[in-house]
């Protein structure tokens, strides 16, 4: 499927992901929430790095790029995480 289609097809993949965050936080609680949250948003962002920014067609050199623009990313969050989890408030 090319054109059209197949984005509507994302479309249609990234609303049905948005209905389950929906029922994931009114069904579950908690770290189960958390979780199953986090999890869909990263499955949504994938489609959307594939398929909208042309991840998927684009060479070999790009998607290392891009793949080291979110490990830093992930390293940003992880390092301002331990931060604010070591730093004392009283």
């Amino acid at each position: 499927m090319t054109g059209i289609g197949r984005l509507i097809l994302i479309w249609a993949a990234l609303l049905v992901l948005l209905a389950a965050t929906v029922a994931a936080s009114a069904v579950l609680h908690g770290a189960a929430s958390l979780t199953a949250s986090l999890l869909i948003a990263a499955i949504k962002a994938g489609l959307i790095f594939w398929f909208f920014m042309h991840l998927g067609e684009e060479a070999g050199l790009v998607r290392v790029m891009a793949l080291g623009a979110i490990a830093w990313l992930g390293i940003l969050f992880a390092l301002s995480g331990a931060d604010y989890a070591t730093r004392g408030w009283w």
